[in-house]
């Protein structure tokens, strides 16, 4: 009896839920919280006890709202203290951006790594001329790039390592935002219809330069991380709105400029159209990505139609030029054999050598000529 009694109550200690490790890890996460929470307080009193002025309330405006809170973003306040702080002299903007780029790189945990990047991109969208204009040197500034983040991991705990896949992915995409102001040469966010017009006048060399930059963004957007639970915390939901809304201007950026190479897809020689026509199929590559993400936030079918139906003309046309481009129509002559083809980039009736022996397998040792003829 007394071995049965000893046995079933085994059984049921190996059996019954683990509520002390769970206990404990609560324990640990509180204490953490609480030792973070001290040290977001001590590193404000010790940057308000700098002796640059100047500097020191830049920097506690950046620090209180870069904490280690997860539970959500800084707040508009927190935001606008940040806006106002760099407002002055030439020298608070510089200094405004220089914290919090201090403060990105030197912390190791996700969630004020996030809150930097939120605050910067809030800076990016959002901030005053001066503000924008010294985040623009960036993100290759002294011969380094500030925004990458490739090899950032905060390891504390699972929730945390995941979280360290929105940061780099989250630094990835203000690194392409900023890039995307850099070719257009002003900042999408302040855009206005008068931009359509820039767009008219542009060549179509410069035209593509611009549309492969804007894809880039929207391709590295599309990359987000798999654990789009996390978009439960604040904190990210705050992120992905904020990159929604960079997508969503950078959408009708891409609009006005597919439109207008739409319009000027017979006049683009082989290469623009090749260039055309793959930076389309980038952008339809992404798509569905872009629909989980924003969970059809940002659907938008007439842009995609149109960006289907551009790119069809595209290859239409650019199958059409290679078809002529490649056609050899061979002819007889007195001395030689010679073969004519089209060739965009020659006059009417220009000659041009090809040597004895030549890389062309069906040719005969023989000499010949070729004569290109005009392109359409």
């Amino acid at each position: 009896m007394h071995d049965f009694c000893t046995k079933k109550i085994r059984t049921q200690h190996f059996n019954s839920p683990p509520f002390f490790p769970l206990h404990a890890m609560s324990l640990r996460k509180r204490l953490r919280n609480l030792v973070h929470s001290f040290k977001d307080k001590a590193s404000v009193i010790a940057a308000s006890l700098s002796l640059k002025r100047h500097v020191s309330s830049v920097r506690v405006h950046v620090l209180r709202a870069t904490t280690h809170t997860l539970s959500a973003p800084p707040s508009a306040a927190r935001i606008a203290a940040v806006f106002s702080a760099g407002r002055g002299s030439y020298l608070l903007p510089r200094a405004c951006i220089n914290a919090s780029w201090t403060c990105l790189h030197r912390t190791r945990r996700a969630t004020v790594a996030l809150k930097c990047l939120f605050t910067l991109h809030n800076i990016a969208s959002e901030g005053p001329l001066a503000l924008k204009d010294s985040l623009a040197q960036y993100p290759s500034h002294g011969g380094r790039n500030a925004l990458n983040l490739a090899a950032f991991r905060d390891d504390t705990d699972l929730e945390t390592l995941e979280l360290s896949s929105w940061v780099r992915w989250y630094a990835n995409v203000l690194e392409h935002a900023l890039t995307v102001s850099r070719v257009l040469g002003y900042y999408v966010s302040g855009s206005s219809d008068g931009t359509e017009r820039e767009v008219r006048g542009v060549s179509s060399g410069v035209l593509l330069c611009e549309i492969r930059g804007l894809v880039d963004f929207v391709e590295q957007v599309s990359h987000a991380p798999e654990s789009l639970h996390l978009q439960r915390i604040d904190l990210v939901y705050s992120v992905v709105r904020l990159v929604c809304e960079d997508y969503g201007r950078v959408q009708r950026e891409i609009l006005r400029r597919v439109e207008e190479g739409g319009k000027r897809v017979e006049d683009l020689d082989v290469a623009e159209l090749r260039e055309l026509v793959g930076c389309l199929r980038r952008l339809e590559g992404c798509r569905e990505s872009l629909v989980v993400l924003f969970v059809n936030r940002k659907r938008n079918d007439a842009f995609w139609d149109l960006i289907g139906r551009v790119r069809n003309k595209g290859v239409l046309v650019m199958e059409e030029v290679e078809g002529r481009w490649m056609t050899a129509v061979r002819g007889k002559n007195e001395s030689a054999e010679s073969t004519r083809f089209t060739n965009p980039f020659l006059e009417p009736g220009e000659m041009i050598p090809v040597p004895l022996g030549g890389a062309w397998t069906r040719v005969n040792g023989s000499g010949f000529r070729i004569t290109v003829p005009t392109v359409g």
